[in-house]
């Protein structure tokens, strides 16, 4: 017989608690270019800003300064003083302001440049050609002038700047029926839209300046961008409201259409086209415009956490974007310049993901824009309901146009639908990354959507939600913790 075999008893062991994957810190590359607009070549973004400055990115995170100044050494001309000669003199400037670039049907860049007085509008636009998104262009001539006293604009009437725009802040773009247009305009008479001929980047004949779409009687409105979703079938017009300076209160606001030359309106039906100063009110009047538009951003800065460290995050009057939609992946982008809380007129470009909410309005991503999959331990991009409930930092940006901080608040979803703490009411989770927040003292709901953003005071991608309201109202939360 074989001998039974006798094994020695063991001490049962502690289970080990799974060691949380490690989040390698994110760093970017960050560049100065104030009023950025971007276009895609070749798997490479490239902005384009006021003061002939320019940068490129392959990520949307580091960016490489490529142009900057309005002088004979500037690669993009091969001497803009002389090249533009024309431009500068009427506009009795030394600098120019922000262009926009898209490459046409003939594979050619263009260029749409402008220079202003800056305490008139009287200004140009015109626009230059290359063969390289890098340059050199070479200008095709001036296409509108404005401030021109005493005269007639190019409307034939004699020009009236509380009617007449302000020919700065090009972007030219292609409707989903591939018809191009340029929209333009700042403060002065508003924003404008004119049909483009495709064969030679300028506008079509006939049509003066174009149609009226908002602004007027001086109000502070600027730096018009259309994006067109496939998603919602929306042509969305985005644009600055206020002044560009750390205390202008700038703010990015939203107006949507079913065509590209518009009606746009908000969430309560304005036209906004009807949106202008009180001529009878001081020149600059906020007050008339601050009510219209659906408010994305503004000046805000996040409280840091327990456990978060550095420069609390925040901006100080972000604005005068463009948009870009990734035809693969579906995802849309807003890149804009911003100042930042306590520094001054410093400026830097920031880039942040946008989601097309239920009701069919764009929301803003709270933290600057990185991939999820820099994440550590691949979390789903899918936010469950279980995963959403916890501690919060709250930003209400308001609807006012202010130079406040709009400092943020703790609140706590609840596991059973409450919403405490600075703030009481009810959330929901609806399904697709989707969330409802009814803010009590609040008639209207906030729809929102949910995103894993990376909180660069934490260094970890945490559970973000970005809502807005029919009142054109936003909010933005992170979490911080249970």
């Amino acid at each position: 017989m074989t001998p039974p075999v006798v094994t020695t008893p063991t001490t049962p062991t502690t289970p080990t608690t799974p060691t949380a994957p490690v989040q390698t810190p994110v760093t970017f590359a960050n560049v100065g270019v104030h009023d950025p607009s971007v276009v895609r070549v070749d798997g490479t973004f490239y902005i384009f800003g006021s003061h002939l400055a320019a940068a490129k990115s392959t990520d949307l995170m580091n960016w490489t300064k490529i142009a900057d100044g309005a002088t004979a050494t500037n690669p993009l001309f091969a001497d803009v003083t002389k090249a533009l000669a024309e431009t500068f003199a009427w506009a009795q400037s030394n600098t120019l302001w922000a262009p926009d670039v898209i490459r046409l049907d003939d594979g050619k860049f263009y260029f749409y440049y402008n220079a202003c007085k800056g305490d008139s509008p009287r200004s140009a636009l015109g626009v230059a050609v290359a063969d390289r998104i890098e340059g050199p262009y070479v200008d095709k001539g001036i296409i509108l002038k404005s401030g021109m006293w005493g005269e007639a604009g190019a409307d034939g009437t004699i020009y009236d700047a509380v009617k007449h725009p302000n020919v700065v802040d090009p972007q030219v773009f292609r409707d989903k029926d591939n018809k191009l247009w340029m929209i333009y305009g700042s403060y002065s008479g508003g924003i404008f839209i004119l049909a483009m001929d495709p064969a030679t980047g300028k506008p079509l004949p006939g049509q003066g300046y174009g149609k009226h779409l908002l602004g007027g009687n001086h109000a502070r409105i600027e730096g018009a961008y259309v994006q067109y979703s496939p998603e919602s079938g929306y042509y969305y017009l985005f644009t600055s409201f206020g002044g560009l300076d750390a205390n202008g209160a700038y703010n990015v606001r939203v107006a949507r259409s079913r065509n590209a030359n518009g009606p746009y309106v908000d969430a309560k039906g304005t036209d906004m086209s009807t949106v202008k100063s009180d001529p009878s009110k001081p020149l600059f009047d906020d007050a008339s415009i601050a009510p219209h538009g659906q408010k994305l951003m503004g000046n805000h800065q996040f409280a840091l956490a327990a456990g978060e460290t550095g420069t609390a995050a925040g901006y100080v009057s972000p604005g005068h974007n463009s948009t870009y939609y990734d035809p693969a992946t579906k995802q849309y982008f807003i890149i804009f310049h911003a100042r930042f809380p306590g520094t001054g007129e410093f400026h830097e470009v920031r880039t942040h993901e946008m989601f097309i909410n239920e009701d069919g309005w764009p929301v803003v991503a709270p933290f600057r824009y990185v991939p999820l999959g820099q994440a550590a331990g691949a979390p789903s991009a899918t936010v469950a309901a279980a995963d959403v409930a916890g501690s919060y930092k709250l930003v209400n940006h308001g609807k006012d146009i202010s130079a406040a901080i709009k400092q943020s608040q703790s609140i706590t979803l609840s596991a059973d639908g409450k919403v405490s703490g600075a703030v009481s009411g009810t959330w929901t989770h609806k399904g697709s990354n989707r969330i409802a927040l009814a803010i009590d003292g609040t008639a209207a709901a906030y729809s929102g959507v949910l995103s894993r953003q990376y909180n660069a005071n934490a260094n970890a991608f945490t559970v973000t939600f970005s809502a807005q309201n029919a009142d054109g109202v936003s909010l933005w939360g992170a979490r911080t913790g249970n």
